[in-house]
């Protein structure tokens, strides 16, 4: 079986066929196929902008907006990257249009978790959470979401924000140094030190 986990160690999903038949549905104007995916994405996605905004509200409105968006420009995707990186680059841009650099926080960890996750290693990275990523710049606070939270590649995190693959590496690297003047080496998530590979 070929390896399922990216550089974070998380499991990855390959790309959902059924995604990419739907996309092209919603571009010929088949409703029910947006409702289909507006299904599959709401909550992935809702967990994204909600941990960026901490507002269940925005948060919704954001999705919501995202899923607009998707069925306008649903005809312009032409499969150069997967569709859940072009939807999440879309719920990205709509993101950072509704908040200011300063709104833009992480919501706790335990916040909307997913039953699958390790409890024990949530509980003991909670502090972490809280002590280290509030004083994260937005752009390095952004690129720690999507890598070591939403599980992305850091060439996934590029598509979604339009930035160099080396930005989101900068960003990182810049983001491990800081919080290693909050915490000891050993408080930070291995996740976060380990060395990866991209390609």
């Amino acid at each position: 079986m070929a390896d399922m986990t990216n550089h974070v160690g998380k499991i990855v999903r390959p790309e959902n066929e059924e995604e990419l038949v739907l996309l092209k549905l919603v571009a010929t104007g088949d409703r029910s196929a947006l409702t289909r995916l507006y299904l599959l994405y709401h909550a992935r996605l809702f967990k994204f902008v909600f941990r960026l905004t901490r507002s269940y509200a925005t948060a919704d409105e954001i999705v919501n907006d995202t899923m607009l968006v998707v069925w306008d420009k649903a005809a312009s995707f032409r499969g150069d990257s997967k569709v859940s990186t072009w939807i999440f680059g879309i719920a990205y841009k709509q993101t950072m249009r509704r908040v200011t650099r300063k709104q833009l926080r992480l919501s706790p960890l335990t916040d909307l978790d997913d039953a699958g996750h390790d409890h024990d290693a949530i509980m003991e990275n909670e502090d972490w959470v809280r002590q280290g990523l509030h004083t994260l710049p937005a752009a390095q606070k952004l690129t720690v979401v999507l890598v070591f939270y939403m599980g992305l590649t850091y060439q996934e995190t590029a598509d979604i924000t339009g930035c160099p693959v080396n930005t989101v590496k900068t960003r990182m690297f810049h983001a491990r140094r800081k919080l290693k003047k909050y915490l000891s080496a050993s408080a930070i998530p291995k996740t976060l030190t380990r060395e990866t590979n991209n390609e």
